[in-house]
C-alpha cells in the first residue's frame, strides 16, 4: 500500500493523506471518506510512504484512468492558491465544471432542431402561443439548440418545448461539442489593424503582453478575429475571455461564422452537462477557440497558442465572494508560464495595465479612432441647475430624442438604477423606507407594486401610507429606469420604448427578442442600465442621453472615478456606430466637475494622467498592492474585535502598512455587521510573504469560529 496526498473541496488550508493500493498519478479524481460523508478529491501527490504508526483510510474508488488535470493546469490553480491564499481543493474544484465536481465521468446533453414540417411552419400557426413561437423563432435561428441553449433563454420552457415536438416541429438531434460554423467573410483591415496584428503576430511562441487600446467601435473584435485565423492555422488553440454572459453567445457566433472552426462556449449560465462537454473537449484538442466568462480561464487546452481579455478593464473578471481570483491577471500569468502572446482589449483600460504598457511591460498597441466613414459622438453637458429635469428628463434631452425620431434614428438612455425611485419618504415625520437587514433604503419598484433591497433582496409590499404617523401621501423620491420610462411615454407618447434591465429582460429569451426588435427598428427608445453599456451594435442609434451621470463623481472607493468614466466613455460608444454620427448628453448638477473636461473629448490619456497621480498621491495601485481582510458577524462588535486582533499580531512589519479597523462602507448587509482591515505595500513580494506568516495565525483568534472572514488579495473595489 502507498500513501495518496488528495485535495478536498473544504475550506480548510491542507491536503489529506489515503491509502492505495497502486500508484495515482496528480491530477486523477478519487472518492474517499471524510468523516462521516464520502467526497470526490483531486489526487496532488504520490506515491509517498505512509507515516509510522499512522493508520491512512482507504480510497473507496478511483474516477479516472487518466488525470483529469495535467501538470500544467495544476500548477497554474497552485499558483492562484498560493498568491490569492486560498485553500487548494476549493480551488481546484472551482476549476471544474459542475458535473465533473461531483465525480460525473461522461456528459451526455440533448439537443433539439426543427423537423422538416418545422422548417416549412409560420409564425401564424402559433396563435396566442407566444412562447412556442419564441422557442420555434430560437431554433430555426440557431439550427439546434442544446439544453445549456434552453437554459440560458430562461426558465419554464418544457412545456413549449414538448408541445413542438407533439406536433411534430421539433426533434431531438446530436448536441455539437460546439457552435456552428460558415465561410469566413473577407474583411480588409485598416492599417492601425494590420500593425496590431503584425506585432501580436510576430510574438507567436514566445510571451508578450500587448494592451490594445482602441476606442469603442474601433474594430477590436476584427483584430482578435484575424489573430485567432491565425492561432487556429498554425495548429494551435486559443482562449478569449468576456465579462458579461449576455454577449459571449453573440460573440460565439460571430467568431464560428467568420472561423470554420469549433468555436465552444463557457459560463456559468450554461448548463453543467454542456459545460463538461466543452471543457472536456477543449482539454482534448477537439475544440479550436474557446470564449468564456471569468472561470473560463482555467479551461485546459492541449495547445494553447493565443489568449485574449477582451473588455480587460471590467470589473466582472474579478470574483468577489469565495476564491476571489481575477482572471485578467491569471490570463497574463498563464500565458507567461506557457510562453504564448495575451492581449488585453478595451476603449478604457484599467489604470493598472495602462500604467503597465508606460513602464513598458505590456506593448501599447493603438486603435485611435472608428475609421474614414465613421467618427466619434460629439459630447455635450446639461446643466440641471438651469435645465431643471422631471422624471430624470430634461428639456434638452426629451427635444433631442424627438429629433432623432423624427428623422427615423433611435435613442439609447442611460440611467443606472432599476426601480422607480430609490427612496419612499414620508413628507410629515421624513420617515423613510429602509431594509430592517441592511444600512440601506428600500427601492419602489411600481412593478408588483414592492418594495425592494438591491444589497440582499429583502422586499416587501409598497405601503399605502406611512407605517409611522399614518400620513397617507407618500413620496417617492428620486429616479430609476421604470420612472423614466413613465416620464417618456407621458412626453412622447408615439414613441416605441422599451425598457432593459433585470426586472424586464431576466431570461436570454426576452433579451434575444429585444435585441431583434432594436435592429428590426421596432423599438425607438431604449432604456437601460449597464446591461447596454457595451458591447453592443445598434447601428441606428444616433442619440445617448446619461441621465444621472453625478452618481459616481463622489464615490468612497478609490476607483470612483475611473469606473464612472469607463461606464460613460462605453454607454456613449453606442452612438452613431453606423453611418450616421452620434450625439452623446450627459445630464449633471456639477459641470466644472474636473472629470468632464477630458470626458467630453474622449480623451482617456488625459484621465488617466490625472488619475494616476491621484493613485500615487494616496498609496493605491497601481503605486501599492493591496490585500483587504473582512469580517462580519451578527452582534455588532466582533467583526471589529476580531479585526483588532488580527491587526496586533500583524505587528509592525517593515515594508508593508496596516490601516485602521473601519466600519465597512455597507456597515450592515444581510443582517451580519462588516468591518474591514486594509494591508499595502510598495512590493508585492513582501506583501505576499507576510501574508503567509500571519494569516495561519488568525485562524487561532479566540472567537474566530463565531466570525465569517476572508481575504481578498488585489481587491477590486473597498466597498
Amino acid at each position: 500500500m502507498v500513501a495518496i496526498r488528495v485535495s478536498l473541496p473544504v475550506p480548510l488550508r491542507r491536503s489529506f493523506d489515503y491509502e492505495h493500493e497502486r500508484p495515482l498519478a496528480p491530477g486523477v479524481r478519487v472518492r474517499v471518506p471524510f468523516g462521516r460523508r464520502v467526497l470526490t478529491g483531486i489526487v496532488i501527490e504520490g506515491p509517498g510512504e505512509p507515516a509510522p504508526d499512522v493508520a491512512l483510510r482507504p480510497i473507496l474508488e478511483v474516477v479516472d484512468r487518466e488525470p483529469l488535470l495535467s501538470d500544467e493546469e495544476l500548477r497554474l490553480l497552485r499558483f492562484a492558491a498560493d498568491y490569492y491564499h486560498h485553500p487548494l481543493g476549493e480551488v481546484l474544484f472551482a476549476a471544474l465544471p459542475g458535473g465533473l465536481k461531483r465525480g460525473d465521468r461522461t456528459a451526455v446533453v440533448r439537443a433539439y432542431g426543427l423537423t422538416p414540417e418545422g422548417v416549412a411552419a409560420g409564425e401564424s400557426r402559433f396563435g396566442r402561443a407566444r412562447r412556442q413561437a419564441a422557442l420555434w423563432r430560437a431554433i430555426r435561428a440557431a439550427g439546434v439548440l442544446t439544453e445549456n441553449d434552453l437554459k440560458t433563454l430562461g426558465p419554464g420552457l418544457g412545456p413549449a418545448l414538448r408541445a413542438l415536438m407533439a406536433q411534430g416541429l421539433v426533434e431531438e438531434r446530436e448536441a455539437p461539442v460546439s457552435a456552428p460554423v460558415s465561410e469566413p467573410a473577407a474583411v480588409v483591415l485598416r492599417p492601425d489593424q494590420q500593425a496590431a496584428c503584425a506585432a501580436v503576430r510576430a510574438a507567436f511562441g514566445t510571451f508578450a503582453a500587448f494592451l490594445l487600446f482602441g476606442v469603442t467601435g474601433s474594430g477590436k473584435t476584427e483584430v482578435y478575429l484575424e489573430l485567432l485565423a491565425e492561432a487556429l492555422a498554425a495548429g494551435g488553440q486559443a482562449l478569449v475571455l468576456v465579462p458579461e454572459i449576455g454577449l459571449t453567445p453573440q460573440l460565439v457566433a460571430r467568431f464560428a461564422a467568420r472561423l470554420g472552426a469549433g468555436v465552444g462556449m463557457l459560463h456559468s449560465g450554461c448548463a453543467a452537462g454542456e459545460r463538461a462537454r466543452v471543457w472536456s473537449a477543449a482539454a482534448a484538442g477537439r475544440i479550436g477557440v474557446v470564449v468564456g466568462t471569468r472561470s473560463a480561464v482555467f479551461t485546459p487546452m492541449k495547445r494553447l497558442a493565443l489568449v485574449i481579455v477582451d473588455e480587460e478593464h471590467d470589473a466582472s473578471f474579478k470574483q468577489q465572494e469565495g476564491f476571489r481570483y481575477h482572471a485578467r491577471d491569471l490570463a497574463v500569468w498563464r500565458a507567461k508560464r506557457l510562453g504564448l502572446p495575451v492581449v488585453l482589449g478595451s476603449a478604457t483600460p484599467s489604470l493598472e495595465s495602462y500604467h503597465h504598457a508606460q513602464q513598458g511591460h505590456y506593448r501599447l498597441l493603438s486603435l485611435p479612432d472608428r475609421g474614414p466613414q465613421r467618427v466619434l459622438p460629439s459630447m455635450r453637458l446639461i446643466d440641471l441647475a438651469r435645465e431643471p429635469s422631471r422624471n430624470g428628463l430634461s428639456a434638452p434631452l426629451i427635444e433631442a430624442v424627438r429629433a432623432r425620431l423624427a428623422r427615423g434614428e433611435q435613442a439609447l438612455l442611460f440611467l443606472n438604477r432599476r426601480g422607480y425611485a430609490p427612496v419612499l419618504l414620508c413628507p410629515e415625520c421624513r420617515w423613510h423606507a429602509p431594509c430592517d437587514r441592511c444600512d440601506a433604503r428600500l427601492t419602489v419598484h411600481l412593478g408588483g407594486r414592492r418594495l425592494r433591497c438591491h444589497h440582499c433582496g429583502h422586499e416587501r409590499p409598497l405601503p399605502t401610507a406611512c407605517p409611522q404617523c399614518g400620513h397617507p401621501k407618500l413620496l417617492r423620491v428620486g429616479e430609476g429606469t421604470e420612472r423614466v420610462e413613465e416620464g417618456l411615454r407621458h412626453a412622447l407618447p408615439d414613441a416605441r420604448i422599451a425598457r432593459v434591465d433585470r426586472d424586464t429582460t431576466a431570461s436570454r429569451l426576452a433579451f434575444d427578442d429585444l435585441l431583434r426588435r432594436v435592429r428590426g427598428h421596432e423599438i425607438d427608445v431604449l432604456i437601460g442600465t449597464q446591461m447596454l453599456a457595451k458591447g453592443h451594435d445598434f447601428p441606428k442609434v444616433t442619440l445617448v442621453g446619461v441621465i444621472q451621470a453625478d452618481q459616481g463623481l463622489h464615490g468612497s472607493d478609490f476607483r470612483a472615478d475611473e469606473q464612472l468614466f469607463s461606464q460613460i466613455v462605453q454607454v456613449a460608444g453606442r452612438a452613431g456606430r453606423g453611418e450616421r454620427p452620434g450625439e452623446v448628453l450627459i445630464q449633471t448638477f456639477h459641470p466644472r466637475h474636473p472629470l468632464w473636461a477630458p470626458l467630453m473629448r474622449l480623451d482617456y490619456d488625459a484621465f488617466a494622467r490625472v488619475a494616476l497621480k491621484d493613485r500615487e498621491d494616496t498609496g493605491f495601485p497601481p503605486y501599492a498592492h493591496c490585500a483587504l481582510l473582512r469580517a462580519e458577524a451578527q452582534k455588532p462588535d466582533l467583526a471589529t474585535r476580531f479585526l483588532e486582533a488580527a491587526k496586533r499580531l500583524g505587528g509592525e512589519p517593515p515594508e508593508v502598512t496596516l490601516g485602521c479597523v473601519l466600519p465597512a462602507v455597507l456597515a450592515r448587509r444581510a443582517g451580519y455587521h462588516r468591518a474591514q482591515l486594509l494591508a499595502t505595500s510598495p512590493r508585492r513580494g513582501a506583501l505576499q510573504a507576510w501574508l503567509k506568516a500571519w494569516l495561519p495565525r488568525i485562524a487561532e483568534i479566540p472567537g474566530a469560529a463565531r466570525v465569517r472572514w476572508s481575504l481578498d488579495v488585489d481587491p477590486y473595489s473597498l466597498f
